[in-house]
Formats: C-alpha cells, structure tokens, sequence
C-alpha cells in the first residue's frame, strides 16, 4: 500500500512541486506537460505480460531504457525540451525508487 501510495504521489503530486519551482512562471503547463509524460508508459504495451507487478521497468521497457534515459538527459541541453526531459527524467527516478521499494 505505502509503495503505491508513494509510487503515485511523485508521479502526480511531485511534478506539481518540481514544475513550481524551477518554472514558476509557467508551472501549470509545466506540470500538465509532465504529467502528460506518463505517455511514456505506452511502452508497457508491448511487453507480455503488459503488467507484471514483480517486474522493474527500469532497463526493461524500450523508453525506460538507459539508452532512453541517456536521450533524455541530452534533452536538458535544449531549452524548448528541457520541461519534458524534466518530466521524462523524473519519472525514471519515479520507477527507479518503486523498484528498489520492490526489494524492500
């Protein structure tokens, strides 16, 4: 239940938080252009089974891979993509931190 919870509050909750403070002076869109990067998750699609409670998605899934995260990580250098790098990055940590909760 607490991984869960907390799964859910940095992939909703956070973005809000990180969107405030780094741009404050567009922060809605920021934030709904970092929720929207969830869409990132359509990858999950493509695996069988789609859903695997057990399974990380971090270095599985073909946009959680490290080749994908180094691509966003290069994104930050762009100023007119930083936000979705933003929001790409932060959500890998996002998967990264469900999956070390997995191992708890």
């Amino acid at each position: 239940m607490l991984q869960t919870i907390v799964h859910y509050s940095l992939h909703f909750v956070f973005p809000g938080v990180l969107a405030y403070t780094f741009f404050r002076d567009q922060w809605k869109k920021a934030w709904l252009i970092m929720i929207a990067t969830m869409l990132v998750d359509l990858d999950h699609l493509l695996a069988d089974p789609i859903f695997d409670p057990t399974r990380c998605s971090v270095g599985y899934h073909v946009l959680h891979s490290y080749f994908a995260i180094a691509c966003y990580i290069i994104l930050l250098a762009f100023r007119k993509w930083r936000i979705i790098a933003v929001g790409l990055l932060f959500h890998m940590l996002t998967d990264s931190i469900d999956c070390w909760m997995m191992n708890l």
